[in-house]
């Protein structure tokens, strides 16, 4: 069993990409190791391209599952639309 207490460390910092001139972040974080392996396993079925990438989705799938609890509370609020046809979506 993966202990989902230990305290999860990271840094962040901004550098620059003088070719692009882009600004990107550098995350720095420290897992515990069964979550290591766990992620490790992932890029070795090739499920992702790299650790970075896997994270990035895990982010991705993070935001897009907040989104949808916050349009649950939405619709149960009577916030919601009902849609009859594809054209209701403009």
């Amino acid at each position: 069993m993966i202990d989902i207490s230990f305290p999860v460390i990271y840094t962040v910092t901004k550098i620059i990409t003088l070719k692009s001139n882009t600004m990107r972040n550098i995350m720095n974080i420290s897992l515990p190791v069964e979550l290591m392996r766990d992620v490790e396993r992932q890029v070795k079925k090739g499920r992702f391209a790299s650790v970075s990438e896997y994270v990035r989705q895990l982010i991705r799938s993070d935001t897009l599952y907040e989104e949808l609890v916050q349009q649950e509370k939405d619709f149960t609020a009577g916030r919601g639309i009902l849609l009859k046809s594809l054209k209701d979506l403009d």
